[in-house]
């Protein structure tokens, strides 16, 4: 792999993190949350939009909810138009927990009213299209009772569990889901150290109808995954711990369930949630960082090399 390039797209709040890249009727649109610190009750989603292949971003929206913090904005491309899923950290008059809400666009300016989807209290994640449904995987933050569950819709915001109970191998939490040409499911799932000594990321892989799952402990840990297929192999963007903390390109030996750094990004500090697009032998993505000073949010370009 080869890094083309990087470019810093956006700074101006005190913390700008956690993005997600979607190229949506040739125009490439980038959401982040922007706030005043990386946990503070402010947080709002800002999306970017660029109709140049990256060169040159303009905001087009900011979504905000004055009962919460919203957090981990994911955008989604459907025949239907634009879906924007977040996660929503209640402010302390509303109870307690999380929500997740999902919003709709034609345009990616104008914004439907939120809807709530998935149960109280569960953090429905990045949701991934494949043959007309959707599929995200939720998770229940919780020191001893924790859990991810795979929820489907029929391509809309009717989501349902398909699997209450996908893991509870410890504290179990984001995932980066993809489907391959065998019409394979394919998880990377992020486990950390709460109340565990094994913080090593899990590697599921399930047929269809996607209820039964086989389950593999990887090498390291990872934070923020992002998982793509390409040419048959199977590929994440993460957050790595060992050392020098980094946003790195890494592949998924899916049959050892090692993970291998291929690219370091740009990164150190307080990084890493990318969002991808493949573009022919290109992988286009956002992160965020704090290498240089402040969180920021970067694009980048880096030539794919089987």
């Amino acid at each position: 792999m080869k890094l083309c390039s990087v470019t810093k797209i956006w700074d101006k709040s005190a913390h700008n993190a956690f993005t997600d890249l979607v190229l949506y009727r040739d125009k490439l649109y980038c959401v982040f949350r922007e706030a005043s610190a990386h946990v503070s009750p402010d947080g709002a989603l800002r999306i970017l939009c660029s109709e140049d292949g990256g060169t040159q971003w303009h905001s087009v929206a900011l979504i905000q909810l004055d009962f919460a913090d919203l957090r981990d904005g994911k955008l989604l491309a459907a025949p239907d138009g634009l879906y924007l899923f977040s996660g929503a950290a209640l402010h302390s008059e509303q109870g307690s927990g999380m929500r997740s809400y999902c919003w709709q666009s034609l345009d990616g300016v104008d914004w439907s009213a939120p809807t709530m989807v998935a149960k109280e209290k569960e953090w429905l994640w990045r949701v991934t299209s494949h043959e007309g449904k959707f599929y995200g995987i939720c998770y229940f933050p919780h020191e001893h009772d924790g859990y991810v569950a795979l929820y489907t819709s029929q391509g809309d915001t009717e989501f349902r569990p398909l699997v209450p109970r996908l893991s509870q191998a410890g504290y179990v939490n984001e995932s980066g889901l993809v489907f391959d040409d065998q019409n394979r499911a394919i998880c990377l799932l992020r486990r950390d150290p709460l109340w565990q000594t094994d913080e090593r990321a899990l590697l599921g892989i399930s047929h269809p109808p996607y209820t039964q799952w086989q389950w593999q402990v990887t090498n390291c840990r990872i934070g923020g995954p992002v998982s793509f297929i390409y040419q048959g192999q199977h590929y994440a963007v993460v957050r790595l711990y060992d050392g020098r903390v980094r946003t790195s390109v890494v592949s998924i030996d899916l049959q050892t369930g090692q993970i291998t750094e291929k690219l370091v990004l740009p990164s150190g500090g307080d990084t890493s949630y990318a969002g991808i697009v493949l573009v022919q032998e290109q992988l286009w993505l956002s992160y965020y960082s704090s290498h240089e000073g402040k969180c920021a949010i970067y694009f980048a370009k880096v030539t794919l090399q089987k």
